[in-house]
């Protein structure tokens, strides 16, 4: 890999060298490297698709899992399916996430479908970012799938996030959360010029016990659109919570449509959604400072988006 792969997975994945553990790092549609332990397997699908079966041992715990994807090649779309087998009793990171450098005229694409089984008692944490950049006029285009099973007293905590860079995402999220199970989402996202977002997002709250929770942060600048379908379903006694905040700019356009559906009598279901402009005291504070409009403007969304 070159100085750009590099920076590409710096800023997906916060690696400046190879990583520790087990890890599975692709380049334009091929496997780069891959790394496997005692614990954890890594192996290629072997029923015609594209990507890899990851399956962790049960009683894992303090390990990681890599998993980045780069392109580079212009013109480029591929569509990569990879399914994650936890064991009972685990307590594992996974990092995962896609960095696209087009400096062609052609569209780079990349497509994904991530189906987690998390076995009972175990607490996965997912880190998924995607990035873009190149001086090229062909499009950046990212449209995940992530998929999330929870077997009682299981957890997750998935972490979304894309700033810039990337031309359009549809992203399509859904987990079924089981008994004492909790699913936590944070999803981070930035558009500008003229990109376009979309995140349909369904969590059922199945089991008795179950919780979960979705905060969703967004900036929307210049004529950037998007667009936020947050569900949340609750099934049996159970405690949902969404937030969706959002800061629009210049011509943008937001749009947050959320969704509670209780179907059990003691489901409790709360959603929220706020859409607003940078308030003018939090510039001129800062703008007192020393700071200029537009350095102060970006010091509060790079604290909105932390």
């Amino acid at each position: 890999m070159d100085k750009t792969d590099w920076k590409l997975l710096k800023e997906i994945a916060d690696l400046e060298k190879t990583p520790q553990g087990a890890y599975n790092i692709r380049v334009n549609g091929q496997m780069d490297s891959r790394s496997t332990t005692a614990n954890i397997d890594i192996t290629t699908k072997t029923d015609g698709k594209s990507g890899i079966d990851i399956r962790v041992k049960p009683g894992t715990k303090k390990e990681s899992v890599h998993i980045p994807v780069i392109i580079h090649a212009t013109g480029f779309t591929e569509l990569v399916y990879n399914d994650f087998f936890i064991g009972e009793d685990c307590d594992i990171d996974i990092v995962a996430g896609c960095g696209i450098h087009n400096t062609g005229c052609e569209t780079a694409q990349h497509d994904g479908l991530h189906t987690f089984y998390i076995g009972k008692n175990s607490k996965v944490r997912y880190v998924e970012r995607h990035y873009g950049e190149g001086e090229g006029t062909g499009e950046r285009i990212f449209n995940p799938q992530t998929v999330v099973y929870l077997e009682e007293g299981a957890s997750i905590q998935m972490e979304t996030t894309q700033i810039r860079g990337v031309d359009s995402t549809k992203r399509d999220t859904k987990i079924v959360v089981g008994k004492n199970a909790e699913a936590v989402i944070t999803e981070k996202l930035l558009t500008h010029g003229s990109q376009t977002a979309e995140s349909d997002m369904e969590i059922i709250l199945d089991g008795e016990g179950a919780s979960g929770r979705v905060i969703s942060r967004s900036v929307a600048q210049e004529e950037s659109k998007q667009i936020f379908y947050p569900k949340m379903t609750g099934n049996n006694k159970c405690f949902g919570h969404v937030q969706c905040d959002s800061i629009i700019m210049g011509n943008a356009q937001v749009s947050s449509i959320p969704a509670i559906v209780a179907n059990h009598v003691d489901a409790q279901l709360i959603h929220e959604a706020a859409i607003g402009r940078i308030a003018g005291d939090q510039l001129l504070k800062l703008m007192t400072l020393g700071l200029t409009e537009e350095e102060a403007e970006e010091k509060i969304l790079d604290g909105f988006l932390q």
